[in-house]
This record gives C-alpha cells, sequence and structure tokens, in this order.
C-alpha cells in the first residue's frame, strides 16, 4: 500500500486558470488607454456630426490629409542603405595579378 507523503500538496487545476485571468487584466488595463481614446474620438466626431453635417465631412476630410501626411513623413525617414561594395576579405584563387614589378623582375 503506498501513501503519500504528508509534505506533498495536492494539486490545483485552478493555478493555471488564475494565471491567465491575471494576464487578462493586465491586457485590459495596459489597453484602456488607447481603446477609450479610440471611441472616444469617434463618439466626439459622432456627436458633433448630428449636431452639424458639414463639420462631419471638413473632419473626414482631415483625417484624410493626416494619414497621408503621416504616410509621408514614414516614407521619408525611412531607414535605407546606400548602396556600397562590400570588402569580405577574401583570398583570390590562382596566379596574382601581373603588376609593373612582377613584369620587370621576369
Amino acid at each position: 500500500m503506498t501513501t503519500t507523503p504528508p509534505s506533498s500538496r495536492p494539486s490545483r487545476p485552478w493555478s493555471a486558470f488564475g494565471a491567465g485571468a491575471a494576464a487578462v487584466v493586465a491586457c485590459a488595463v495596459c489597453c484602456a488607454g488607447p481603446l477609450l481614446a479610440v471611441l472616444g474620438g469617434i463618439g466626439v466626431t459622432s456627436a458633433i456630426g448630428a449636431l452639424w453635417m458639414p463639420v462631419l465631412a471638413v473632419l473626414a476630410v482631415a483625417a484624410g490629409i493626416g494619414v497621408l501626411v503621416v504616410r509621408r513623413r514614414r516614407r521619408t525617414t525611412a531607414c535605407r542603405t546606400v548602396p556600397a561594395r562590400a570588402d569580405l576579405g577574401m583570398p583570390t584563387v590562382g596566379l596574382p595579378q601581373d603588376t609593373d614589378d612582377s613584369k620587370a623582375a621576369l
């Protein structure tokens, strides 16, 4: 008959659920600010558009121009490399190339 030692505790299946719940709560706290900002912006735009329709068109054009400006700035500041020759330090195979000194030695 085998008995378990008194120091061992039974496994807790709820510990994985608790870790998952903690991760969900941490994600919600982290993402709450940006999500509320986006939803608030949509709400304000909707409220202004409901009160005065031409403002909605002006805001749509301003948003489009903003997207174009940001894309242009990102394109011009993108990290680019200058095409250049890379010296890898590889040895040459075969006979050395002729130079003026080697012709004089013959």
